[in-house]
């Protein structure tokens, strides 16, 4: 929000000095980003008319100017300014006037004297418009000081907003907070109805519920659309950061900056009637003011005009209604849109406006028929003509009054650790706007229908302490006893996780939790995604639904700028849509993408390309933190390799995927790289057993080693699980030590060889006890898989 300081101080009488007014704005919340010093020094700085124009002899860009300054005497100016034309009416700098670091002093320019500037508004610090001379209005008094002509010195303010502070989209609402800061009162305004002079309106029906509940027109016949905008008000404007247009658009332009209102003005004799606010429809479209042409639909609030489409409600009027030079009746709308209705509908046309900008944050429910008071007495002071009544069209049901907000002084005392005496309460919430009642315990308190921020008691507190002043509230350390709760050793906590996994040189990465609904399209993900009402962009206009897309999008990046080995992992949380009004299911998943060199450059070792057991690995030692134990299974999601991707199993139960992408994925995410991943939910992966000690046995352990050919397509993880099962209690592990495929192995079959390491606890074993594990383990073996001991 910009806006001049001397627009304020016209609202809110202070004492402050400019940089005193700047720190108390940013120290009650209201953050100074800069500060622009306008008009200062302009002494012998006098409005003044050329009375003639001369060709310079010496030079073809330059003329020599006879200029009245209200002296008494014609001044000779040599001017090169290309607009510079008898009648026209500039500021002139006087010989001995300062402009930033030059002195003007009487000086010959080609030979021709020159007693003085005439100058553009850079020259005089007030825009950065240096294309030819400030253009003054022709009714402009020659002779006078322009600093007092144009309202200066002043400066242009602008500040930052949170977006809860909807209220200080307006000169007027920043002026109540000055107000309470600086111990001051904000001035009357002056909102006085105008008398209607002829009983000619339109009549408004709202047909949008909520998203509308009220709407106020008034017909003015009998404008001069031409008549020019006043100094002071375009000044403000342009202060504002705002260029003057027209006379009609800037007085709309003005009561929005000042009271917060956005407004629009229509060619009263290009609408029909009935004004209408409704749903815009499938296949119904709308040429906006910028030219472009808007597509509509359920989603956008449209005003009609016996029901066509003629503006986009609280984002940009229509072209075929627009004001122009040759209007001479105007229909003033000014109206309350609920931001629900407005928020992000700007956006999907690529369009921020002023007015969408407010609305989307709010707009005071009460301040529209204010607001086409104010609106209409400029217009008929500045334009002339005769103001109809107002019509106003209002769903009360949808308007909520401020309800009264309980202040407890016991309740301030302890929330802010301070005591801020009943006066100075009551002044602070008075200032503020606020209706305030003394109760038993504090104050009953009612807030401006404009602060839609203040709904609870701390809201109230909140103000208390941003006014009193931060700087002002102690700083004491907290006392009394505190209780630490100690975690559970039933699950690994997620620090863990990302410890282990940093120590099997994975780098965590942090990713949005929306992506680009394409980019799930591509991984055929996007079952179940939850769309955003309001997205940042189109490219993040989704929830995702697993981590790898995003983490391998990482990845892309990263080896697009030559990151040869890539080893990423990361936590977060997934999302699926729900049933009907219920919130979307959140999980936590553990993620990690893996591509490049399976080790770090170096002497010891061969260099090889990271493989599916390299990153299994790196889930297996994840597990055993927990005590976990995986199990692996054919996998046939269609972003994995078919027969180099598997489904993680816990108990029995899938709980994630691991294994290399799809190349067909690959070239769609633009990567030439062999790319491998897994994702897993962390909830089950990290549960654990309470830990248990136990004794470590005293007796040998024995070691018999199989070597057996099988059928190719049995995974070894169903061998284990069946030698797990025959060998019994005595069984401690199990070790794959070979795999073969070749002569002396029959096609389709594979040569795997393992060893199996037997203990007990309480006795030695002997060879018959060994002998008969042996025996079941290959009984089960050849019975579940068809396996046969090799000779």
């Amino acid at each position: 929000m910009k806006f001049s300081e001397n627009w304020l101080r016209s609202h809110v009488p202070t004492s402050a000095s400019r940089d005193e007014l700047s720190a108390t704005l940013t120290a009650i919340g209201l953050e100074v980003e800069e500060v622009t010093p306008l008009g200062g020094g302009l002494d012998k700085v006098l409005v003044a008319r050329i009375v003639e124009c001369a060709k310079h002899p010496e030079a073809d860009r330059l003329q020599v100017c006879q200029v009245d300054a209200g002296t008494g005497e014609h001044l000779q100016i040599v001017c090169g300014a290309p607009n510079a034309r008898p009648g026209l009416i500039a500021p002139l700098a006087m010989v001995g006037a300062t402009l930033g670091e030059i002195t003007i002093k009487a000086a010959k320019l080609r030979g021709v004297a020159s007693n003085g500037m005439l100058c553009s508004a850079k020259e005089l610090g007030v825009d950065a418009d240096a294309s030819g001379l400030l253009e003054l209005p022709s009714d402009a008094p020659v002779g006078t000081p322009i600093a007092d002509y144009l309202g200066l010195p002043d400066a242009s303010i602008e500040i930052k907003l949170t977006p809860n502070r909807a209220d200080c989209f307006s000169v007027r609402g920043i002026a109540f907070d000055v107000a309470a800061a600086c111990g001051s009162q904000v001035l009357p305004f002056d909102a006085t109805p105008v008398a209607a002079e002829h009983d000619r309106a339109l009549p408004i029906a709202l047909d949008a519920g909520a998203d509308a509940p009220r709407y106020c027109g008034r017909i003015i016949e009998g404008v001069d659309a031409t008549a020019q905008t006043p100094v002071w008000l375009a000044e403000r404007l342009r202060r504002s950061g705002v260029r003057p247009v027209s006379l009609l658009v800037d007085i709309t332009q003005y009561v929005m900056l000042e009271l917060g209102q956005p407004m629009h003005a229509f060619d009263r004799d290009l609408l029909t009637g009935p004004i209408g606010v409704r749903k815009g429809r499938a296949g119904e479209s709308v040429q906006l003011l910028d030219g472009r042409t808007a597509a509509l639909d359920e989603g956008f609030l449209v005003i009609t005009d016996a029901d066509r489409p003629v503006a986009l409600a609280g984002i940009m009027g229509g072209q075929d209604t627009k004001v122009t030079d040759a209007t001479r009746n105007v229909f003033l709308e000014s109206a309350y849109f609920a931001p629900s209705a407005i928020i992000g509908r700007g956006r999907r046309l690529g369009l921020h406006t002023d007015a969408s900008h407010r609305y989307e944050r709010g707009v005071d429910p009460a301040l529209a028929p204010q607001a086409i008071e104010v609106a209409t007495r400029l217009i008929v002071e500045l334009a002339g003509g005769a103001p109809g009544p107002v019509v106003q069209a209002s769903l009360d049901e949808h308007l909520v009054a401020p309800a009264p907000i309980a202040l407890r002084r016991a309740r301030v005392s302890r929330v802010l650790g301070l005591d801020i005496a009943d006066a100075d309460i009551e002044r602070i919430l008075r200032a503020l706007g606020m209706q305030v009642g003394v109760t038993g315990e504090g104050w009953s308190v009612i807030a401006p229908s404009r602060r839609f921020d203040i709904a609870i008691e701390e809201d109230l507190i909140e103000e208390l302490a941003r006014i009193h002043g931060y700087d002002r509230i102690p700083a004491t350390l907290p006392g009394g006893a505190t209780r630490i709760a100690a975690g559970t050793e039933t699950r690994l906590d997620a620090a863990t996780v990302r410890r282990q996994l940093a120590a099997r040189d994975l780098l965590e990465t942090v990713n949005f939790a929306f992506v680009d609904a394409q980019l799930l399209d591509s991984w055929g993900l996007n079952d179940g995604a939850v769309p955003l009402a309001n997205p940042l962009s189109s490219e993040l206009g989704i929830m995702r639904t697993g981590l790898l897309p995003g983490l391998v999008s990482t990845l892309q990046r990263n080896a697009a700028r030559q990151a040869g080995r890539i080893r990423l992992f990361e936590l977060g949380n997934v999302f699926a849509a729900a049933g009907q009004g219920q919130a979307p299911r959140e999980t936590l998943r553990v993620a990690a993408a893996v591509c490049g060199d399976a080790h770090a450059e170096q002497w010891g070792e061969a260099s090889r390309a990271v493989d599916f057991h390299d990153l299994k690995g790196d889930l297996e030692s994840l597990a055993a933190a927990s005590g976990a134990v995986l199990t692996f299974q054919p996998a046939e999601e269609g972003f994995g390799h078919p027969g180099r991707s598997a489904q993680v199993l816990r108990d029995g139960v899938v709980i994630g995927w691991i294994g290399q992408l799809h190349p067909r994925l690959l070239n769609a995410l633009d990567l030439d790289v062999t790319v491998l991943g897994f994702e897993v939910d962390l909830a089950p992966l990290v549960e654990r057993a309470l830990p248990r000690a136990g004794g470590v046995s005293r007796f040998p352990s024995v070691r018999r080693d199989l070597a057996f050919t099988v059928v190719e397509a049995v995974p070894f993880a169903a061998i284990e699980q069946t030698v797990r099962t025959a060998a019994g209690p005595l069984l401690r592990q199990v070790l794959l030590f070979d795999r073969y495929v070749g002569p002396g192995v029959e096609s389709g079959q594979k040569s795997l060889a393992m060893g199996l390491i037997l203990q007990d606890n309480t006795r030695t074993l002997n060879d018959r006890d060994v002998d008969l594990v042996v025996a079941e383990t290959v009984a089960a073996l050849a019975r579940e898989h068809g396996a046969r001991i090799r000779g």
